[in-house]
């Protein structure tokens, strides 16, 4: 069951049910308490009216997730039976309805969390951003992706692929936003070209806010199928980040200084889960690679031609087949 209210009020039966019904989510209306307990722990959200929210609080459910007291101008004693719900706020309707908005839709739209991948170079210029846009480009011919720029001093993410002119929220503006921040609305707000968003900066001076990145990656994984992060070799936030990934990547090129670098860094992230190497074009066998590094060789992408020029034309890396559509495909199908 999506969402349970639990409310005996008419004005507040009709307050939240036309909300879930705009959003196709199914709601389970009980007006007794006791009944409620039922489909506690299995509702995706839980409403708790206020009218009903003392007589709750006084069966002591268990402690979850997703529980919200919702009532019409609820009073003062209302947030003590919050508390006591172990309730995550209260929602005063109608001035919290886009809040609620939200909130039901991010339950119509809840299944499996989307797939998160990081890619970092393991130096400089090993071509990790093409990589990152190429993988983007490619889940998002299927599936809503979200292409997340994290390296300040990188060209931008929407300038690789063409999409800087379009309009949508950037790093700035979530830093300068408060409260909850839903799946669907962070879908709609970012730049976006069919399926594909992309999340970077606007102007020329840059910063990574780590705590606004906190907030929004969970958000991005909940309306997402794929969520690229173009990662930031020199990076404080490096470590965390890496760790929010379910795999990876680190791209360098097959030569030994590249592969030496490309080792400290690993050696710096000390990371044990699902990171594997991608090779650039070199004289050392894979091997070697993996014997200096310490990660296996999940793929080696070889150079692409008219890669310059594709870019340059508001196209991405991506253009046809070649290379990194090959790569692409064989990373994302692997896992």
């Amino acid at each position: 069951m999506p969402v349970l209210l639990v409310t005996r009020s008419p004005s507040l039966h009709d307050a939240v049910v036309p909300l879930c019904a705009a959003a196709g989510v199914e709601v389970e209306v009980c007006a007794d308490p006791g009944l409620s307990l039922a489909s506690w722990g299995e509702a995706d959200l839980v409403l708790v009216g206020d009218d009903l929210a003392e007589a709750v609080a006084g069966l002591a459910p268990a402690r979850r997730t997703g529980v919200h007291v919702v009532g019409l101008s609820p009073g003062d004693a209302v947030f003590r039976h919050a508390v006591d719900l172990g309730a995550a706020s209260v929602i005063d309707l109608p001035d919290a309805a886009a809040w609620l908005v939200d909130a039901v839709a991010d339950v119509g739209e809840r299944g499996s969390p989307g797939r998160t991948v990081g890619v970092v170079g393991g130096t400089g210029g090993a071509g990790a951003t093409t990589l990152a846009c190429a993988l983007a480009q490619w889940h998002a011919a299927r599936a809503p992706t979200l292409l997340v720029d994290a390296d300040p001093l990188g060209p931008g993410l929407d300038r690789l692929l063409g999409m800087e002119d379009v309009a949508g929220v950037r790093w700035e503006g979530l830093v300068e936003t408060t409260g909850r921040l839903g799946a669907r609305a962070l879908r709609e707000a970012v730049p976006r070209r069919d399926h594909l968003g992309v999340l970077t900066w606007a102007g020329l001076r840059r910063r990574l806010d780590v705590p606004t990145a906190r907030r929004v990656l969970p958000t991005a994984v909940r309306g997402h199928g794929l969520v690229v992060l173009d990662l930031a070799r020199q990076s404080a936030a490096l470590g965390e980040l890496a760790d929010r990934c379910d795999d990876l990547l680190v791209v360098t090129p097959a030569t030994v200084p590249g592969l030496a670098a490309t080792a400290r860094l690993v050696a710096d992230l000390g990371r044990e889960t699902r990171a594997g190497l991608v090779l650039r074009p070199g004289g050392v066998g894979d091997a070697d690679a993996e014997r200096v590094t310490g990660l296996p060789v999940v793929a080696a992408v070889a150079d692409q031609r008219g890669l310059a020029a594709s870019v340059d034309r508001g196209l991405g890396p991506l253009a046809g087949r070649g290379p990194l559509a090959r790569a692409a495909r064989d990373l994302l199908d692997a896992a």
